[in-house]
């Protein structure tokens, strides 16, 4: 009982195992406030995230970068460098938090509106707080105040960046900005440093310490799954053929659905929450506006699901799309279904070939459980949920230390690792930092070389299963100290 109450307090390590844990660690001679933030920093679960908002060259990318600590966003003298929509991970004042780089998209494309809309949308969809970055020497634009309509409709607590205050002078332009109505402008120049740690003080007292939107609607409550996949891949066809009944909108034309439809259907004798999510386009930024809002939503979708079921045409090649769709699935940590649809319509040759492009494209998610599906006909429907559970369960699985620990000792001594410079690192001792996905820190006693990273998870879902889901692996390298008496 007492391993349950203080579970929050060392991830999901229970008293007793975060003991015997932490004795490992200092036999090893490694110090234990580093030990203790690695596995905060592996265990964290998910990150609040702040979306850096406003029009097309403000500075929004030069500020990310001066939040991150490193020059990683695009940065150009004129607007619309930045295109599609960019993720970091920050850290201020010992709290990590994810930073939304939104950038300022083709004008003649979208219009100017559309696209500082887009990006206050996806605030509201994704974000836990948001920074507005205005241009103090401009002042604020009629496209200023049309985003700051939009922010306040969403209810998100907003810190105002008066950008390109490079001194006591310019304090003056910032101050105009009052006038927006969103408290207080913080005078900062993001070229130079000048007041970003007081910003990031206030970014702190917005951010939440866990974000708001929690996996499912409430414990106990129907787990959500997100449907995704290229336009016309059969989505809705799809969620109409399990609930049973026409809930969605059905149409040869690609891009019907722009809204995500969340429906409640009972399958197995369980209720799921099913999301169906606007097709993913090729290049975001030369839609038109509404198709551009669908792709924030999808990629909203995915944040708020536990599951993605990822909807593959089985009757056309794998595309470039396709790979990018898995690849944001995976990023975000979701469990993963792969549904190859129109699998009726397959001849012997296209069987083969598909067969071949699954080997080669999809290798990386080759632990993936995988359905042949018709949304038409509803071939092989009844395979989809225990593949959904299958995958859920994998995201949730948890290995305890002293397993963990045994395999790793076995492995390393079977299979060390490649001698580089004359040494020979190994890992010395690990754990499980948290699951949803699964996240492992491994402690080792030097650089750790990504084949071998791979081998390492390779081997672990040979021993474990952690059958749809992806896995977390950092490894935290430190020189031996001495042995502590």
């Amino acid at each position: 009982m007492n391993d349950q109450i203080h579970g929050d307090e060392h991830g999901e390590l229970g008293d007793a195992e975060y003991a015997e844990f932490m004795e490992l660690a200092a036999q090893e001679g490694f110090d234990a406030d580093e030990v203790e933030g690695a596995l905060d920093e592996a265990g964290h679960g998910p990150l609040p995230v702040l979306a850096v908002v406003g029009r097309p060259n403000v500075g929004k990318s030069t500020l990310v970068n001066r939040i991150i600590g490193r020059r990683e966003a695009v940065v150009e003298d004129r607007p619309g460098v930045t295109r599609d929509r960019v993720t970091y991970e920050a850290e201020w004042a010992g709290r990590r938090f994810k930073v939304v780089d939104t950038g300022g998209w083709e004008q003649d494309v979208l219009g100017i509106d559309a696209s500082v809309a887009a990006q206050a949308e996806y605030a509201i969809e994704a974000a836990d707080a948001v920074v507005f970055v205005v241009d103090a020497t401009v002042g604020a634009t009629d496209t200023d105040e049309a985003v700051v309509k939009l922010l306040r409709r969403a209810g998100k607590p907003v810190v105002l960046c008066a950008n390109k205050v490079d001194g006591p002078s310019a304090e003056a332009d910032a101050a105009m900005l009052w006038s927006l109505g969103l408290g207080e402008p913080m005078p900062v120049s993001a070229l130079h440093g000048r007041g970003t740690g007081d910003m990031l003080d206030e970014v702190l007292k917005a951010l939440p310490e866990a974000p708001a939107q929690r996996f499912g609607v409430a414990v106990g409550g129907p787990r959500r799954i997100a449907l995704i996949g290229r336009p016309n891949v059969g989505k809705s066809s799809l969620l109409n053929k399990v609930a049973g009944e026409e809930r969605v909108v059905v149409n040869e034309l690609a891009g019907t659905t722009r809204d995500p439809v969340d429906e409640l259907i009972e399958l197995g004798g369980v209720t799921w929450k099913f999301v169906d999510t606007a097709g993913i386009r090729k290049r975001v930024h030369l839609q038109e506006g509404a198709d551009y809002y669908a792709s924030l939503r999808t990629a909203a979708a995915v944040e708020k699901a536990e599951v993605a079921v990822i909807l593959i045409d089985a009757s056309e090649t794998i595309s470039v799309q396709d790979q990018r769709i898995v690849t944001m699935a995976v990023e975000a940590g979701r469990a993963i279904v792969i549904a190859y649809n129109k699998w009726d319509t397959l001849d012997e040759e296209r069987r083969y070939y598909l067969e071949r492009e699954i080997e080669t494209e999809f290798q990386q998610i080759a632990w993936a459980p995988r359905v042949n599906v018709s949304a038409q006909t509803g071939r092989h429907m009844e395979k989809l949920v225990p593949a959904i559970e299958t995958a859920l369960a994998g995201w949730e699985t948890r290995v305890p230390t002293g397993r963990l620990n045994a395999f790793l000792g076995e492995l390393v001594a079977a299979h060390p690792h490649p001698i580089r410079g004359g040494k020979q690192p190994r890992i010395l001792f690990g754990t499980q930092a948290g699951t949803k996905p699964p996240r492992f820190v491994l402690f080792a006693s030097g650089f750790i070389e990504a084949g071998y990273r791979r081998f390492v998870e390779r081997r672990l879902r040979e021993e474990f299963g952690f059958e749809g889901t992806p896995i977390h692996i950092s490894v935290r390298v430190r020189e031996k100290r001495g042995r502590k008496k």
